[in-house]
């Protein structure tokens, strides 16, 4: 143990908010997973789709800051679950573009209602002012305008 050591690691910013991320997703992750059977890749792919439309993986991975290899796992999930379906590009055979089927669609909205309980049911514990200031330094630390 190293002494004298006045590192608070309770304070430690990044801790902190990975603690924070993850506590708050522990339950909603349960009821995706519960109804859907999706991991949190894959919901996050589903609603990346849902509220942006027609995307390609590449765009997903940019947007949603997710390893191409794990969204790669997730689109396909997706694809066996019947959620998404893929079209080849005419102008660039390599490049596919994902887009929710209608089943996919009625998963989102579902899921995108229990969501936004979710986030009231957090955001409870805070005065409006306090959401509304969270909501804006949280964007600026994920450099989202």
């Amino acid at each position: 143990m190293i002494k004298n050591d006045d590192f608070d690691l309770q304070t430690f910013l990044p801790y902190l908010l990975n603690q924070a991320a993850e506590e708050s997703s522990l339950s909603f992750t349960q009821l995706y997973k519960n109804k859907y059977g999706m991991l949190r890749t894959e919901w996050r792919v589903l609603f990346h789709l849902g509220a942006f439309g027609q995307m390609t993986a590449t765009d997903i991975v940019i947007r949603a800051k997710i390893h191409k290899t794990k969204t790669s796992r997730a689109v396909n999930k997706l694809v066996e679950k019947r959620f998404v379906v893929r079209e080849r590009s005419e102008d660039d055979r390599r490049q596919e573009f994902l887009t929710l089927t209608s089943a996919g669609e009625t998963a989102y909205l579902d899921l995108r209602g229990v969501a936004e309980s979710y986030d009231a049911e957090m955001s409870r514990k805070f005065t409006d002012g306090e959401v509304r200031l969270l909501r804006m330094m949280l964007k600026r630390l994920a450099g989202i305008d």
